[in-house]
């Protein structure tokens, strides 16, 4: 999820975010492995742009237990095309698009009671074209040692991996409390609502599914790292996505465990 500490007016920073999403209720394999590495620049004290190339790694085999065919099992999950979806497995890494990402600071938790900002970012990719907004809150106490923050998340993504391309809208609710218990260091734990619906307009809803976990955080001068695990606690399908929850989870793309690593490092 995203804090409020942006980039200084002038400055850059390489950032290297790693996202697996791994383990399906259906049983079989599939991980799915994103990757963003990108270049972030302090327009202002409280505006920032980052460019981010993006990369892709999925592999998946007879994850799913709903098949059209009335196979026992086949594998199907983002990035795996229908006319490759089977018994047999699939597997593929590549450079997937570019993403452009603006964050706009309105107020500073530091100095006042709640920090707000926008963020907007645009994506497009061979697999999969994405705009998504957040609203960023965050609240400072304690002389900064404990940050508590919301996103509030609203995504329109059009898929096209598969033989039909497929349009989905998605609003996320993602909540986490962190504590500097050490000199650098932050840890915490983070939560997340996920809602999907099909289309642009947020009428038909096909998946919610819940997430919480642990996060860490280190900062110093030269670098900083987060890393977080987000484990799946339960979910619920609607037509015409209801083949996609197995075990009481959401399977698809989410997976049972959800692992994100990020890394930066100031230039």
């Amino acid at each position: 999820m995203y804090t409020l500490d942006l980039q200084p007016k002038g400055t850059f920073e390489i950032e290297q975010k790693l996202d697996l999403n791994t383990g399906q209720g259906g049983g079989g394999r599939y991980n799915l492995l994103k990757s963003k590495t990108g270049l972030e620049y302090g327009d202002t004290n409280d505006f920032q742009l980052t460019g981010y190339l993006n990369a892709y790694s999925v592999n998946a085999s007879k994850n799913y237990t709903n098949c059209e065919d009335g196979s026992p099992s086949c594998t199907s999950g983002w990035g795996v095309p229908g006319s490759k979806a089977g018994l047999n497995s699939y597997s593929k890494t590549s450079i997937d698009g570019v993403s452009l990402e603006g964050i706009w600071r309105l107020t500073n938790p530091v100095v006042d009671p709640v920090g707000v900002g926008i963020y907007v970012e645009g994506t497009v990719g061979s697999y999969a074209n994405a705009l998504e907004t957040r609203l960023l809150l965050q609240s400072n106490f304690l002389d900064d040692r404990l940050i508590v923050a919301a996103n509030i998340v609203g995504e329109i993504e059009k898929y096209k991996w598969n033989d039909e391309p497929m349009e989905e809208s998605i609003i996320d609710v993602l909540l986490g409390v962190s504590y500097r218990f050490a000199p650098k260091w932050f840890a915490g734990v983070e939560g997340r609502i996920h809602n999907d619906f099909s289309g642009y307009s947020l009428k038909n809803r096909t998946q919610l599914a819940n997430f919480i976990g642990p996060n860490i955080h280190y900062a110093s001068k030269d670098w900083w790292m987060t890393a977080a695990w987000r484990y799946q606690i339960g979910g619920q399908c609607w037509a015409p996505g209801d083949a996609d929850c197995m075990g009481g989870k959401v399977a698809d793309s989410h997976g049972a465990n959800h692992f994100i690593v990020q890394v930066g490092f100031p230039i």
